[in-house]
């Protein structure tokens, strides 16, 4: 997915603006491709910039490195990986199909083994645009480059890799964001990267194109924040770290939200009323008050996906 496809209309202030600013910057003027680190313990590190955080656990055998960014950071980001550890990276884990966790892909050696959910690399295939985000066709950056960068292994529900301190657990709770959301556990440091499921505090984006939802969206993400022997969260985006109580927190603000739009339409109300009314209900602090665009497009998630029958309804199918 290069530069030359088109975005459409920005429809977050979260999740996803730094990452559509990377593509809007002036003919001549390209946005500098920096990559930091934050150290979170001996052998993980968060690496921000170019898109969606990616985490770098170092192993005895290499490096696993969780989402590879936007196109053209997949080499800004190994260079910086080596800025850390001389260990080859020899893994790559996709928590889901969004081109700026994906696109780095294609810049890893193709040696490096992919893995991802199956239903993700089914999406990464068919590059679907990212509901309320982009328009129009997408290039498909795997398919111009051959397949590389695609998932080399996929799992269903549950995978374990590796054992004792290099150990990776990979969970699969359901549809969320996308239809292939994938939780990576590093287990013996009680560390988990949700991806964009949590991206920041922030109205998510449900991307219907990609099999995320907006009715069972809260339950996937309450079931990721019952997982034992977690304390830290890494986010899709956010520039700290937060806690299985945050995306606890963050389960809650998604099913307000979706009842909030669901009562909307059982009595009348349109996606719009929904778009100008909605607040930020205010035990949710720090919360930023998403754009009207940003919440009609999930208020329309939630619109499509509930179906409410009348008395004559039912007594019709009894």
């Amino acid at each position: 997915m290069g530069r030359g496809f088109v975005l459409g209309t920005l429809v977050t202030a979260g999740a996803l603006s730094m990452t559509v600013a990377a593509f809007q910057q002036p003919a001549g003027q390209p946005a500098p491709m920096v990559v930091e680190a934050d150290k979170l313990k001996d052998n993980l590190y968060v690496m921000k910039g170019g898109g969606g955080n990616s985490a770098v656990f170092i192993t005895a055998d290499g490096v696993t490195v969780v989402d590879t960014k936007l196109p053209g950071w997949g080499q800004p980001l190994l260079d910086k990986i080596k800025t850390v550890t001389t260990k080859p990276v020899t893994r790559i884990i996709n928590t889901h199909t969004h081109f700026d966790h994906v696109s780095g892909n294609v810049e890893f050696p193709a040696t490096v083994e992919v893995i991802a959910h199956e239903n993700t690399k089914t999406y990464m295939d068919q590059a679907n645009p990212v509901y309320g985000l982009q328009t129009g066709p997408q290039t498909n950056l795997f398919k111009q480059n051959g397949g590389r960068g695609m998932p080399t292994r996929t799992f269903k529900d549950k995978m374990t890799i590796g054992r004792g301190a290099d150990q990776i657990d990979l969970y699969y709770f359901g549809r969320a964001h996308t239809g292939g959301d994938a939780y990576v556990v590093f287990p013996s440091l009680r560390v988990m990267h949700v991806g964009d499921t949590m991206p920041t505090r922030d109205m998510p984006i449900m991307d219907k194109n990609n099999g995320g939802t907006a009715v069972g969206y809260s339950a996937t993400v309450a079931k990721a924040a019952t997982v034992s022997g977690v304390d830290t969260i890494i986010n899709g985006h956010n520039a700290t770290t937060t806690t299985p109580a945050d995306l606890k927190l963050y389960s809650e603000f998604i099913a307000d939200f979706v009842k909030f739009a669901q009562d909307a339409k059982k009595s009348g109300r349109t996606v719009d009323d929904v778009a100008n009314s909605w607040k930020v209900p205010a035990k949710y602090t720090g919360y930023a008050n998403p754009t009207p665009a940003r919440v009609k497009a999930d208020a329309q998630v939630a619109f499509d996906e509930t179906r409410w029958r009348t008395a004559r309804d039912a007594g019709a199918h009894r």
